[in-house]
């Protein structure tokens, strides 16, 4: 077995704030797998909205605004009690990075050693042992894929067969995985989908998620983004400041939110569904209950994967029934640019990171 370094180089986020907590290291310790775990030379990971939202504090209950409303500066000490998805506080300094495509290079008590030399991705929203619908994400309330080298349970680092690049497949764990998880919940089939947000990464993945199940996609999205959308597959695009057309989709997937929710809820068919997994443009909606209970509508909210979720996933970019879709790559050390570029939202799918 080649013999590994001791100390590895890496972004470490040392509190709720700007990007002034992004801090380059090259004096971080290897990490070393445990019982059950495996430790993974990365190759790439990606810039995640769930990244920034945890820096910034976001997921605070003290916070209303959009997700860029805290994007420079961060949400305050308030964020501190509860900034993490799981609303508890995150232990500090923390290596970052929901993504990650890399190679097993060691493995602990328990783990076959057969797994050395497979290449992996990593589930990035994982489901602790004990009751009820508990999450871990990859890079929040563990390290993630911000460094050389990094931890993962066996069962979370599923092997991948493809000729993807690391950067490529680094593109589908966090996004693919949430859209993925939102179409299983929902039930989506050969249905009338609309997808908000849709050049994010999430959105875009839904996209392809969506049109590989027979559904009817309507992207809703900005004119200069149109034509790339329509390269994934979308039969139609709506403009972003439009209005949303009534009672013409049988499954609205938002990851916008904001004030304009409402019509969204309209835009649903009578018996139609909602599902959530994100709120870029606000957390807080009006909803008027006799909308949901006169029109028999049914909403989702969308954390928690099953374990299929995520090797079902794996399963379509092996039978290469999806496709990354990746706007730019940064080296590592250049976390902080790749994440000022991803809050222009000017791209379309995913800001790339290179690793290795």
């Amino acid at each position: 077995m080649t013999k590994l370094p001791q100390t590895m180089q890496g972004v470490v986020l040392t509190g709720h704030g700007g990007l002034e907590r992004l801090q380059w290291r090259d004096d971080l310790p290897v990490p070393q797998p445990g019982p059950g775990e495996v430790l993974i030379r990365v190759g790439a990971s990606a810039v995640n909205n769930t990244d920034i939202n945890t820096r910034t504090g976001w997921y605070s209950k003290s916070v209303r605004g959009d997700t860029a409303s805290g994007a420079s500066g961060g949400h305050g000490a308030a964020a501190d009690k509860d900034g993490s998805w799981t609303n508890s506080p995150l232990a500090f300094p923390r290596i970052q990075g929901a993504d990650c495509c890399g190679r097993i290079v060691a493995v602990g008590q328990g783990v076959s050693v057969e797994r050395v030399g497979q290449r992996v991705l990593v589930r990035a929203v994982q489901a602790p042992d004990g009751p009820g619908l508990r999450i871990a994400t990859f890079g929040s309330e563990q390290d993630g894929g911000f460094a050389e080298f990094t931890v993962a349970a066996d069962h979370d680092a599923v092997a991948v067969r493809s000729g993807w690049s690391d950067v490529e497949l680094a593109s589908f764990p966090c996004a693919f995985s949430t859209a993925e998880g939102m179409i299983q919940r929902s039930g989506l089939g050969a249905e009338r989908v609309l997808i908000t947000g849709a050049s994010g990464g999430v959105g875009s993945a839904a996209i392809q998620l969506a049109r590989r199940r027979g559904a009817t996609v309507t992207a809703l999205t900005s004119p200069s983004k149109a034509d790339a959308l329509r390269a994934l597959d979308a039969h139609t695009i709506l403009d972003r400041d439009e209005p949303v057309p009534q009672r013409a989709f049988d499954l609205v997937l938002d990851l916008v939110g904001g004030p304009r929710w409402p019509e969204l809820l309209d835009g649903l068919r009578d018996g139609g569904r909602y599902a959530t997994a994100g709120a870029i443009a606000g957390p807080i909606v009006e909803l008027d209950l006799r909308t949901l209970y006169l029109r028999d509508l049914s909403l989702f909210g969308c954390t928690h994967q099953p374990p299929n979720v995520f090797t079902d996933l794996v399963g379509y970019i092996e039978a290469q029934e999806i496709r990354p879709v990746v706007a730019a790559v940064y080296p590592l050390r250049d976390l902080a640019a790749a994440q000022e570029a991803f809050l222009t939202k000017s791209h379309v799918g995913k800001i790339g990171i290179a690793v290795a």
